[in-house]
């Protein structure tokens, strides 16, 4: 026997708002199941039958490839069929999923149909945020859950939609977003654990960093912001999801739940909030593409507005001194963390919006235009390894690669989250600051990097928020270009 929520059978919808509401319901009365179930289990109790609810599905059905606008990149399915997808979270997702209802309805004027999908819920993913019931169970009794309890299935989780290599079964649906509703919650779980932080606190707009004397300057930022009774930010989080509501703002219910972490997690998040979700989240990513990759696999279902690098590189030319900025346009992936997912043979474009409005933040800031702006910003490609030694080999062979791809900057990461973005449509951008140049004798020590640090975080960070802020006012839906789409892609952005 199986114990089972009231089954709530397809319906169809017209209307963007009357779905999202049955999406809502099905959710609400699945997770309210599996949850009480876990409670009366913990408490003790157990009738021996197995707990079991499932996600909603939301679907459309077209017989014509026709759709009002072919300027758009998403809102539309590429042609006719049947397609489908499984969703979650609709509090955290509410305004997504109302575009993407909105906007199916109004290209193809076909109704939406919502139901129960017989794709399990993981009993984990039911958990609210401060949930740890499992916590006080003995270890027979965890062991027995996993008999009673649906538990995460990874074979629901893979990222073929988003890489292209989804086939769909005979007579199965194609997919309608890159995401089902099981992976969704994974990454959500994901993010919590490296960055401390809950997925609700996420911007629409994300920088990365690779040192922590960024998120130092942020911190400073976010608290002087907080400090001011005007502004269009509405509260700075901290890991521990620890909130500083701006003054005069007064605290909300659930803020005093916060508790700063004994020790920071492995990719800490801040967060500047805007009341519609437009702020900025920065993360200090540590070194390395696996940390990059790791989290862009998670940030990903968020569904961002655009992602940013800002980060120290080592200068390759000449002609380059400490503090000077390069503005990647291309890519030179020796990171090789993303080889399998997204085959070197892909190129990784620059992308028009974001590229024009890092050019921009760097003249706003530093006061500098035309000419006199070559002098510190460089636009060029940028080469990431996954070797921080790289300098150490015995032979030249990686020094002729850097020369030959035309290379004027050396990291360690922004490769990654630009190719990360390109796979996930995510737009994304890289501007780095030349802190050595070891092909040059100019390494890295102490009183050197002290003094260039002191020097120039604080400016570049300030001239990736402009970058934001100059996004920010982009029209809806340009920064999600035709160009990150392929041939036969999924409706839902």
């Amino acid at each position: 026997m199986t114990s089972l929520p009231l089954f709530i059978a397809p319906a169809k919808f017209d209307d963007a708002e009357a779905a999202l509401a049955q999406v809502q319901a099905i959710y609400r009365s699945s997770i309210e199941h599996l949850r009480d179930s876990l409670r009366r289990f913990v408490a003790g109790e157990d009738d021996g039958q197995h707990v079991r609810a499932c996600y909603p599905f939301v679907r459309v059905r077209t017989d014509t490839v026709a759709r009002a606008d072919s300027r758009l990149s998403y809102g539309f399915v590429a042609g006719p069929g049947s397609f489908e997808t499984t969703v979650t979270r609709p509090d955290l997702f509410a305004s997504y999923y109302l575009e993407q209802f909105r906007l199916l309805l109004k290209n193809h004027g076909v109704a939406l149909e919502v139901g129960t999908s017989a794709q399990p819920i993981p009993v984990h993913f039911s958990l609210a945020e401060h949930d740890h019931l499992e916590g006080s169970m003995s270890h027979e009794r965890r062991l027995l859950m996993r008999d009673l309890f649906d538990l995460p299935d990874l074979a629901a989780m893979d990222d073929g939609i988003a890489n292209g290599t989804h086939q769909p079964a005979p007579g199965e649906a194609q997919p309608l977003s890159l995401f089902t509703a099981p992976r969704v919650d994974y990454s959500l779980h994901r993010l919590r654990h490296y960055t401390g932080t809950a997925p609700e606190h996420f911007q629409n707009f994300v920088l990365f960093t690779n040192y922590q004397f960024y998120i130092d300057e942020f911190i400073k930022l976010g608290h002087a912001l907080m400090a001011d009774t005007a502004g269009d930010y509405e509260a700075f989080v901290e890991p521990g999801n620890v909130i500083t509501r701006r003054a005069g703002g007064g605290a909300l219910p659930g803020d005093d739940l916060g508790t700063p972490p004994p020790r920071l997690p492995q990719m800490p998040a801040y967060h500047l909030r805007r009341p519609d979700s437009s702020g900025i989240t920065m993360v200090n990513i540590g070194v390395g593409p696996a940390n990059a990759k790791t989290i862009t696999d998670h940030v990903a279902v968020l569904r961002p507005h655009a992602w940013l690098m800002l980060g120290h590189c080592a200068g390759l030319r000449t002609t380059q001194q400490l503090g000077d900025y390069v503005l990647a346009h291309a890519y030179m992936r020796e990171d090789h963390v993303l080889d399998e997912e997204l085959p070197l043979w892909v190129p990784i474009p620059a992308l028009a919006e974001v590229q024009v409005a890092l050019e921009q933040a760097v003249a706003d800031v530093t006061q500098l235009q035309g000419y006199e702006l070559k002098r510190i910003l460089r636009t060029g490609t940028v080469a990431s390894t996954d070797n921080r030694n790289w300098e150490l080999l015995p032979n030249a062979g990686p020094e002729r690669r850097f020369s030959q791809s035309r290379a004027v900057a050396l990291d360690m990461e922004s490769a990654t989250i630009a190719a990360n973005g390109f796979r996930f449509r995510v737009p994304y951008g890289t501007l780095l600051c030349v802190s050595d140049k070891p092909l040059h004798g100019e390494i890295k020590l102490p009183g050197m990097a002290n003094t260039f640090y002191r020097e120039r975080v604080d400016q570049h960070l300030r001239i990736g928020m402009r970058a934001v802020e100059l996004l920010r006012q982009e029209r809806p839906g340009a920064l999600h270009s035709r160009k990150l789409r392929s041939f036969a892609e999924v409706a839902f952005q």
